[in-house]
């Protein structure tokens, strides 16, 4: 890859960037919540609590429902939702356009890709697999690969060491704020999709690039070098 023009590689967030994961956290969020006795949410309104991971989300819920939660609760709850959301993660989801062709051209090209995500790895893996976009990828970090989720960096560094790239290297395409945090915190260049999981608009959210879709992102490839 040494030779190879920039970027070496393009790494890609997964909720609101590859895939539109909504429908199914919404349905199994509901369902988590339902066997505690709580009512459930708008799919629009968990769409909004979208992002940080999976306790986070637990944590925005409860305190959408003004209550707050201990620790040892959070963590009970946050594997219930696991044990009925990963069995189902590709049930109501859908690939945005451009993933499957955007993903097999830059592959084409010689350029490595991969995910770096706060979704935990085994649920990353199955909807890539659902999506026949598993073996196209040389890297899938999942929030609970060890370093702390995004906005931190720690996902997209290690990314970078599994790839043998230095972050000058790649590019991170995400949709929101904490994708956009975690790239500029790694010192990677990121372009932001229009139309993700943010309430944000594309100058707020500070990108070096914005796209309306996956498919004009290697478009911008020049522009950012």
């Amino acid at each position: 890859m040494a030779g190879s023009p920039w970027p070496k590689a393009v790494l890609f967030d997964l909720d609101g960037t590859l895939v539109d994961s909504a429908p199914d956290i919404h349905a199994a969020l509901n369902q988590t919540l339902e066997s505690y006795g709580e009512p459930p949410f708008t799919l629009e309104a968990v769409t909004r609590m979208i992002g940080a991971g999976v306790p986070k989300l637990i944590e925005r819920a409860y305190a959408a429902l003004d209550k707050q939660l201990d620790p040892a609760t959070q963590d009970r709850i946050v594997e219930r939702f696991l044990k009925i959301y990963e069995p189902r993660s590709a049930e109501l989801t859908t690939l945005y356009a451009g993933a499957s062709e955007v993903t097999r051209r830059l592959k084409e090209e010689g350029r490595a890709i991969g995910v770096v995500t706060n979704k935990p790895g085994q649920a990353t893996s199955e909807i890539l697999r659902h999506f026949g976009l598993f073996d196209l990828m040389d890297v899938i970090v999942g929030g609970d690969a060890g370093p702390a989720k995004k906005p931190e960096p720690g996902l997209l560094l290690l990314a970078c060491e599994k790839l043998g790239l230095g972050p000058q290297d790649v590019l991170f395409v995400g949709d929101s704020e904490n994708d956009v945090a975690a790239a500029r915190a790694a010192a990677i260049k990121v372009v932001a999709i229009v139309g993700g999981y943010t309430v944000l608009s594309k100058e707020e959210l500070g990108a070096d690039a914005t796209a309306e879709g996956l498919a004009s992102v290697p478009q911008l490839f020049s522009t950012l070098i």
